[in-house]
């Protein structure tokens, strides 16, 4: 198999987490991608073995509008510093992919400037789509030209363009190169032109072996786009999709038809090609803000690590911590975090530790990789499958219902099975495997004697604060005074939902469903992130 088919993703959003300034004064560089190193020991610790990082290149302000593609974007460092860090994850066992943002640039890109000054006369004026010089824009430039999503700040390259396929070919092989990156996920994949996805999937094999082409496609047959001429992967939205409507309208039927439906397009089978898979990213709310039940994190991501695909986690969601769309802006998905703040999660927090089992096993339990999947139980609320080897079969069941569940399945006569999460020990009778599952829980069954890699079982510390059913909770409690001129970090959980609640009440009404996402959450790093992520 290919390393990234045996991948477990850890995505970070680079401009965000180091807390860089929202635009780029094109200044002195400053070095903070090297004070996100500690974070690959992170990395390491949740049993994720590949990174996607970005976008990284000099931008004007949230790195999609590229200005210089050759160099690192001046608010993270210099290229020294990229280089240093894609060897101090591949020290640690991490690969590296990065954003490859080809579909546009910014106004600030060396090719626009040019077809600026010189217009008609630019060597550049066909690196773009559809210049036009009897049209104008709100910039006045004197001329119109084809954008991404409406955007004038975002150029649209011209694809076909020989020159423009060039610059971005030469531009890869440098940033192998130099950098010893693994593979690209292609921003705005859906609107790249196919021809020019061939060219990168030849210069994709030419570079590097296994190095990988991942694309950002949000609907549609997959299959357009990841095939053996193509990508070899791209975004399951589909399954982000499912993943929380799912729950939250309590019908793993949407779950479960989702993945028919993939497979049935010839992806995600063994030895196929593998979508990648997400609860949250940089683009979507978290998975903990969209969940109405907060327990169903659980079930959640036991579906995202054991279902076939490639899983990833979004920096921060490990934590369980909230993150909103405010009014149009995506920086409170995009926050700042200090590592030092989250120095205990692996041992106090129940979502970073569920996450960390998950991934542990996911890279020790070959059939949560290999095997192929077979549907053995499915109601509104309960749902069960195998992923089977030669070797045997892994069970993994959720269950989205408030209350617990006895379930029997096939398995083979006699054979002992324990579940990771919970430690327990089941041997199959009658041809039948009998368990119960906790409400708004999960389990993964495995094969006694299978080395998943977790020390310990972690569903029984979940607390009970994350199990309670929202439309069930309490009344409101009364709000705490925030404190003036303390920093968050020495505030307490009671202040700093306080604090939180009356950000949220300058931007808008507060509804009852808002008010129980804040009372709910009793983590104070989470809190802190949150109360942060407010502009």
């Amino acid at each position: 198999m290919t390393w990234y088919e045996k991948a477990v993703f850890y995505h970070i959003y680079p401009l965000g987490l180091s807390g860089a300034p929202k635009y780029n004064e094109y200044g002195e560089p400053v070095h903070r991608l090297s004070t996100l190193i500690p974070w690959t020991g992170h990395i390491r610790n949740l049993g994720c073995n590949a990174l996607y990082i970005g976008p990284l290149f000099e931008s004007g302000s949230h790195g999609y509008d590229t200005t210089d593609y050759r160099k690192l974007d001046s608010r993270l460092g210099t290229n020294e510093d990229l280089k240093n860090f894609v060897a101090e994850c591949h020290r640690q066992g991490i690969r590296v992919i990065l954003d490859g943002v080809f579909n546009h640039v910014g106004r600030d890109f060396f090719a626009f400037q040019d077809l600026k000054r010189n217009r008609e006369s630019s060597p550049y004026r066909d690196w773009f789509c559809n210049v036009n010089f009897w049209g104008n824009n709100e910039y006045n430039d004197g001329f119109s030209y084809d954008n991404w999503g409406g955007f004038n700040l975002l150029v649209k390259l011209n694809q076909r363009n020989g020159d423009v396929q060039n610059y971005l070919c030469d531009t890869i092989r440098m940033w192998v190169s130099e950098f010893d990156i693994d593979g690209l996920r292609l921003d705005a994949a859906d609107v790249l032109d196919f021809g020019f996805m061939q060219t990168l999937r030849r210069v994709a094999d030419e570079v590097k072996p296994e190095f990988w082409l991942m694309g950002e496609v949000i609907h549609g047959d997959y299959t357009r786009w990841a095939n053996g001429s193509t990508l070899h992967s791209v975004t399951d939205y589909s399954l982000h999709k499912a993943l929380y409507s799912g729950h939250n309208d309590h019908n793993y039927f949407e779950i479960a038809h989702t993945v028919k439906r993939t497979r049935d397009m010839g992806l995600n089978h063994p030895g196929g090609i593998r979508l990648y898979s997400f609860a949250d990213n940089h683009d979507v709310e978290r998975i903990y803000t969209k969940l109405q039940e907060k327990a169903h994190f659980v079930p959640v991501h036991i579906l995202l690590y054991t279902l076939p695909g490639i899983p990833s986690i979004y920096y921060g969601s490990e934590f369980g911590i909230e993150g909103r769309k405010e009014r149009g802006s995506d920086d409170s998905l995009r926050p700042a975090l200090s590592l030092d703040e989250y120095k205990d999660a692996l041992t106090q927090n129940p979502c970073t530790r569920l996450i960390a089992a998950l991934g542990q096993a996911r890279q020790n339990v070959r059939a949560l990789t290999e095997g192929e999947y077979r549907e053995l139980f499915l109601t509104t609320r309960q749902y069960v499958f195998a992923r089977t080897l030669d070797t045997g079969s892994v069970f993994a069941a959720v269950n989205n219902d408030e209350n617990p569940v006895e379930l029997r399945i096939p398995a083979e006569d006699g054979r002992t099975y324990t579940g990771i999460l919970s430690g327990q020990k089941k041997t199959a009778e009658d041809h039948c495997l009998t368990f119960t599952i906790p409400g708004n829980s999960g389990e993964i069954w495995v094969p006694e004697g299978t080395d998943t890699g977790t020390p310990e079982p972690v569903l029984q510390e979940i607390p009970k604060t994350l199990q309670r059913n929202p439309e069930r909770s309490e009344a409101a409690k009364p709000a705490v005074p925030v404190p003036a001129g303390i920093p968050y970090e020495e505030m307490t959980v009671e202040q700093l939902q306080s604090a939180i609640l009356e950000k949220m009440a300058k931007n808008g009404p507060v509804t009852e469903q808002m008010r129980r996402d804040v009372e709910e959450n009793i983590w104070h790093d989470s809190l802190v992130a949150w109360v942060k992520s407010f502009r």
